[in-house]
């Protein structure tokens, strides 16, 4: 387990190379030919003998003296608190002692990171030198967070938790799961399509970098919801557009076994606008406009924000497809990093910084290799799209199904809850203009064991206590930060107050029933601006 002369130096002896004695130097130089066999602490009788011959080859070839050789082979090897230490002069071999991160999970993802751009070769013999992003005190925080929603629980009952600095990219914290040692599958994290290695010497990749580890990683639900109101923003469709919000809702010319999309997170409505549907996360209403905005628009609007989303043939769903209408329900899986990531383009009012765990690379030469701190973001959203999305989804957190999330500052919170089908996931998705940060909870021994009678919540949705975990990281998180307020956002064009309501014939309710959800409107709506398209160059 030890890459190179320096990390045996230190494991043996305690010390750095370039204070090996001649008789250590013999030993680690030795055990390059055959590590296991001539390894001192199992097998210190080979050692040792392995150590004399290569102190009487560099006598033989002239590269010590013999003065040096006779007092270098009379230090011979002994394994420190296994045997007794002699009095005078030894190759003294210290017990191993087991190198673990403090923060295991954050430093795999840093390893993966570091894999995909510069290869196996670099990261364990090209001397990297590596400046991450983590902050120590919100990791601390979001550690005491996922500990206390999990305490009085046992595994396999997991949580994941992962908070980006939208402004940045840089990932602040990362919890992948209640015990490394325990389970090596880091949940901060999903699945990427299969991409060759890069060769040694080749320029490192560019953009988003798709960290895998977590399996195939885990459906987001409704939070998926705010990736399609994007979409539809983006097509003119505003957040008073209304619709019909009936408690179940049968896709025409569906053509697949189960074409009928019930509410799980809340129940059935008449007339209600896409402001209020997003609020109560109203399943219906998202299946009929993902079918107006389009599926494979959608998918599209997932991996321009960072979604990776494999499909289950281990290739990249880009038109949506298998999953059709259920797409907006959060049906394709995906990770918490990558969540965060793109809910931070929200908050970022529509710039993208690619998420890292990463701050600078240089190599063993003090070649600077990445620098993170000198990226320019890149427009991927219009900032007309972005602020409406933060718009809406602050009336999740202030009125809606995430009201647990609310931290005191209703202006600069907004979020979204998701949990999937049988409520095998359950997740909260929330961000201040500062930090975006997901939260996830489910069994990571399977996807179909419901989250049922946990701390006494008999039935746990994102709103429950993954919307708790996250007020009580989060609140923490900015406690020392300005409160910084969402821009009030610009009317988009095509977003008619009054508009045609969706015709309830392909519906199963017959009697809708005509309510009222969250506040009312204070203000006349601001003037309708045309839509504005977004350029492709990053924006200095």
């Amino acid at each position: 387990g030890a890459y190179g002369i320096g990390a045996a130096a230190e494991s043996y002896f305690k010390k750095p190379v370039n204070e090996l004695t001649l008789s250590e130097a013999a030993m680690v130089a030795g055990l390059i030919r055959a590590p296991s066999e001539l390894e001192p602490r199992s097998n210190p009788t080979a050692a040792e003998a392995n150590r004399r011959r290569v102190l009487r080859l560099m006598l033989e070839q002239g590269r010590i003296t013999s003065a040096q050789h006779d007092e270098a082979a009379a230090q011979r090897v002994v394994n420190v608190g296994s045997e007794p230490t002699p009095d005078g002069p030894a190759t003294l071999v210290y017990p191993l002692e087991a190198q673990s991160a403090t923060e295991p999970y954050f430093v795999d993802a840093v390893r993966r990171y570091l894999s995909v751009k510069y290869g196996d070769e670099a990261i364990y013999k090209g001397g990297l030198r590596v400046e991450t992003t983590l902050d120590p005190r919100l990791q601390e925080q979001a550690r005491s967070a996922v500990s206390d929603s999990l305490s009085g629980t046992q595994a396999p009952l997991e949580m994941a938790l992962v908070t980006v600095e939208p402004a940045t990219g840089f990932v602040k914290a990362l919890i992948g799961g209640r015990d490394f040692e325990a389970s090596q599958v880091n949940l901060a994290l999903g699945a990427c399509v299969e991409q060759p290695a890069p060769e040694p010497g080749t320029p490192a990749p560019t953009g988003p970098v798709c960290l895998s580890g977590g399996g195939s990683g885990r459906q987001p639900g409704s939070a998926f919801k705010p990736i399609t109101l994007a979409a539809a923003f983006e097509a003119g469709i505003g957040p008073s557009r209304v619709y019909s919000g009936p408690s179940s809702y049968t896709v025409p010319n569906c053509g697949a076994a189960n074409c009928t999309i019930r509410n799980v997170e809340s129940g059935g409505y008449g007339a209600i606008t896409l402001r209020q549907a997003t609020a109560y996360s109203v399943n219906t209403v998202y299946a009929q406009l993902v079918r107006d905005v389009g599926v494979t628009e959608t998918a599209e609007m997932a991996h321009r924000l960072g979604l990776t989303m494999v499909g289950p043939d281990g290739t990249r769903p880009s038109d949506g497809e298998p999953y059709g209408v259920s797409l907006t329900l959060g049906s394709a899986e995906t990770s918490p990093l990558d969540m965060a990531a793109a809910y931070a383009v929200f908050a970022n009012r529509g710039l993208q910084q690619p998420v890292t765990p990463v701050v600078r690379v240089t190599d063993s030469e003090g070649n600077v290799l990445e620098d993170n701190t000198r990226r320019q973001p890149r427009r991927v959203l219009a900032e007309a799209v972005a602020d409406n999305v933060n718009d809406v989804l602050k009336g999740v957190v202030q009125y809606g199904t995430g009201t647990r999330a609310a931290i005191g500052r209703p202006d600069g919170t907004a979020g979204k809850t998701g949990t999937s089908e049988d409520n095998g996931d359950a997740w909260f998705v929330g961000y201040t203009p500062q930090l975006s940060t997901a939260v996830w909870m489910g069994y990571s021994d399977t996807r179909s064991r419901p989250l049922r009678n946990i701390k006494g919540v008999s039935q746990v949705y994102g709103g429950t206590i993954p919307a708790s975990t996250w007020n009580a990281f989060m609140s923490q998180a900015v406690a020392s930060l300005p409160e910084a307020k969402f821009p009030a956002p610009v009317a988009l064009a095509g977003d008619i107050a009054a508009g045609p309501r969706r015709a309830l014939e392909e519906t199963q309710v017959t009697t809708p029933v005509q309510i009222v959800l969250g506040p009312p409107p204070t203000s006349a709506p601001p003037p309708t601006l045309p839509f504005p398209t977004f350029p492709t160059t990053p924006v200095p």
